[in-house]
């Protein structure tokens, strides 16, 4: 009886320890507790909520001394942006960007809730926005967090901005904000925005991105019977246009497949949707060829790509008028900046900019992979266009790519490797002297 009582004893002695330990790691306050605070922020579209998650960084703003200012171009859509000033503002300022949004999550193929920023015993941070690109958003202000601490006291002027809307293109985000007199008086002179997870262990790094376009393909005919066969119905005429497209998608595969490019370096063409047939209560109307059927394809171009060959390509080959065909193009972005060249950043030692950038992550023990073409697109496009370099890094080594994924997550010492790797790259970029 004794022993048991005893045993009893220690276990409730265990138990409200335990409480209390997980009571006070929930009360501190560190760079892991902020970043798991602003990732329970449910930005999510199509409602995503951002006042919360301004409020808490224009504290942690205020907490570091860091000026502020919120700017909204549409309404409900804010722009926050923080400001460390340099002591020689005649030098072009440094902007760190990164997206408030984010894209929705599945709740149910998670798991843990995708908003809960569940911290697992092996260290995983479970939430959307994990790596795209929260992580960078709360990197920034704790990397200058440590700096400040040590006094250090930059020569050129480091902005930090938030945007909105970049996960469903960026409009009402990042394009109003780069084309407004807001961002010109910036007098920015280099960028650094969001890039990618790396599985091994080198960071990678951005120097462009793909352009979208948007192809709508409608072929007429006709209408006749199911067991007819004739020329120029809707549906043949289509599928011509389908056989065609399939082989220069194939042969774009072919240059990747044969390790001669990169999967971001082709032109990519994906069929993304199909529409045809006489609809009935059933299902369609199976002995009557359709007077009309439309395809849609997601194309992305690389910065190197030929606008104007590709367009030839459409309307003489993919689409003619010739077959009764029409089509609807919608580009989402611009291939060449305000001087006519591609839109992509140098690698070399012609940017004295991607050299300081490069050394300060070698400082800290790190190695960058061979610069990429981005295979998607991020709010850098709206500032590359304008000829400002801009350079796509998220810190994050021996990390599997979750962008958009269930169970995204990103490890709490990978997150903070990341400050320091931060640390290096704003102290090294906003003491560059040159003009």
């Amino acid at each position: 009886m004794a022993v048991s009582l005893l045993l009893w004893t220690l276990f409730l002695f265990s138990f409200i320890f335990s409480l209390q330990s997980h009571s006070k790691e929930e009360e501190e306050d560190t760079p892991i507790t902020r970043f798991q605070q602003y990732l329970r922020f449910n930005t999510a579209h199509p409602n995503p909520n951002y006042t919360a998650p301004i409020s808490f960084l224009l504290d942690q703003a205020r907490s570091i001394g860091l000026t502020s200012r919120t700017i909204e171009f549409v309404p409900g859509k804010p722009v926050l942006l923080l400001t460390w000033l340099g002591s020689n503002l005649n030098l072009s300022s440094i902007l760190f960007n990164s997206h408030l949004d984010s894209v929705p999550a599945e709740s149910e193929k998670w798991i843990h809730p995708p908003f809960s920023a569940h911290r697992t015993i092996d260290g995983h941070i479970y939430a959307r926005g994990a790596q795209d690109d929260k992580c960078i958003g709360v990197q920034y202000l704790e990397a200058i967090r440590n700096l400040k601490s040590r006094s250090f006291s930059p020569l050129r002027t480091i902005h930090i901005s938030y945007v909105p809307e970049e996960e469903i293109g960026g409009f009402g985000g990042m394009m109003k904000f780069a084309a407004s007199s807001e961002f010109k008086d910036l007098n920015l002179g280099f960028v650094m925005d969001e890039g990618q997870a790396s599985p091994g262990d080198e960071f990678r790094v951005f120097y462009a991105e793909r352009t979208p376009w948007h192809l709508a393909i409608r072929a007429n005919g006709m209408p006749g019977h199911g067991a007819k066969l004739y020329d120029n119905s809707a549906m043949e005429n289509l599928m011509k246009s389908v056989e065609l497209i399939s082989r220069f998608r194939e042969s774009q595969f072919d240059f990747v497949k044969a390790g001669k490019a990169a999967n971001s370096e082709v032109i990519s063409v994906n069929p993304v949707y199909l529409k045809a047939g006489t609809p009935s209560t059933t299902g369609f109307v199976m002995n009557m060829q359709p007077s009309e059927a439309e395809v849609g394809y997601d194309l992305r171009l690389p910065p190197m790509a030929d606008p104007v060959a590709l367009k030839k390509r459409i309307a003489e080959e993919w689409a003619p008028s010739i077959r009764n065909m029409t089509y609807t193009l919608k580009q989402q972005g611009k291939l060449t900046d305000h001087l006519g060249r591609p839109i992509m950043t140098p690698t070399n030692d012609s940017n004295p900019w991607w050299s300081i950038f490069k050394q300060a992550v070698e400082a800290t023990g790190g190695k960058l992979a061979k610069p990429e073409i981005l295979i998607s697109t991020t709010d850098s496009r709206f500032i590359r266009t304008l000829g400002i370099p801009v350079l796509g890094f998220s810190p994050m080594i021996n990390t599997p790519i979750l962008v958009h994924d269930h169970n995204e997550f990103l490890k709490d010492t990978v997150f903070m490797k990341g400050i320091g790797v931060y640390e290096s790259v704003i102290s090294a970029l906003s003491s560059f002297e040159a003009a």
